[in-house]
């Protein structure tokens, strides 16, 4: 509840004045006759009007409180509040191939890229996500879903060595985000594509998957992963089981095609050299495809004053009956 015109509660002041005026008066008394001597009935029981005597005050200060409430124009508030909200159909495209264990990243590439990615998920609320990652070959590890914690699971579950990891195949890999795609009615679909090499394997070449991704009304944005020059990465045997030692290796992004398949979409290329840098990528990504939310509010106000002027009325009616009828006095 709120009043409309709230100034009006200051008369209620008026009511410290009313009463002190009351007590002081009945403090005097009123006329009097000179007797002998009280002591006849200084015993004798007490009848309703003498606790009924200060009742008539009481009224008429409640009569005239829920008066000024009544002038304050009291009104309850009805808030209807419906959100329509447009998403976003987001496939996050990931390379695991083996150079995505180099350490140039804390503690290593593919880590990073899932922590960060984690973080991405759980700030897109209400937008549909799925994730497809690839190496020699790609397949989807989550269609496209809302349920953030199925989705954290899943991309929790991403490793090297998942899937045929004897080269990359960024083509194969977007071919397989755009599949994700094809159906979706979203007015916007985004692919966020993180690999850390060069196209040396798959059937599909990465141009020609962005060619498609464009003829399909999808933005790509890809990143590529690795610090400048050389990187460590963890060396294998001839079975491709880790020997436990680091072997300093030159890093390759095919920067040039990367930066090529965003433009050609309308996406954007970037170039992540450590945890932080990767982070203010997505950061970026996030703020760019922002969800349109469509706020559509309606107040209603109900009067409600008349309940308390007829409140106040009651009051001054039932102190008039009592000042007249059970509580008359003789002149």
């Amino acid at each position: 509840m709120q009043f409309a015109s709230p100034h009006y509660l200051w008369l209620l002041t008026l009511l410290a004045p009313m009463t002190a005026y009351y007590v002081w008066r009945t403090m005097q008394g009123g006329a009097a006759i000179r007797i002998s001597t009280v002591a006849g009935v200084l015993h004798a029981p007490k009848t309703v009007r003498h606790y009924l005597r200060h009742l008539p005050f009481a009224l008429r200060a409640a009569a005239f409180a829920l008066l000024v409430v009544a002038l304050a124009r009291p009104q309850d508030i009805e808030q209807n509040v419906r959100t329509n909200t447009e998403g976003i159909d987001i496939v996050l495209a990931i390379d695991v191939s083996a150079s995505m264990l180099a350490r140039d990243f804390r503690p290593d590439r593919i880590t990073a890229a899932k922590e960060v990615a984690g973080s991405f998920v759980a700030d897109r609320y209400g937008d549909r996500i799925g994730l497809v990652v690839f190496a020699a070959e790609a397949f989807t590890q989550s269609p496209l879903t809302t349920d953030q914690s199925t989705l954290q699971t899943l991309l929790a579950r991403i490793r090297s060595g998942l899937i045929d990891d004897s080269g990359t195949a960024i083509g194969n890999g977007l071919a397989t985000a755009i599949n994700r795609l094809r159906e979706s009615e979203a007015k916007s679909k985004v692919i966020i594509l993180l690999t850390d090499g060069v196209n040396n394997r798959g059937q599909i070449a990465p141009m020609t998957a962005a060619e498609i991704a464009r003829a399909q009304g999808i933005r790509v944005y890809t990143i590529g992963v690795g610090t400048e020059g050389t990187a460590p990465y963890p060396a294998v045997d001839i079975y491709g089981q880790p020997t436990g030692d680091v072997v300093m290796a030159k890093v390759e992004i095919d920067e040039k095609t990367l930066g090529a398949m965003a433009d050609l979409t309308g996406g954007k290329y970037f170039r992540a050299t450590d945890n932080a840098k990767l982070k203010a990528i997505y950061d970026e990504i996030n703020q760019l495809e922002k969800s349109k939310v469509e706020v559509t509010e309606r107040i209603s106000y109900h009067e409600r004053f008349l309940v308390w002027a007829l409140a106040a009325l009651g009051a001054l009616l039932l102190e008039f009956l009592l000042s007249n009828l059970v509580l008359k006095r003789i002149p």
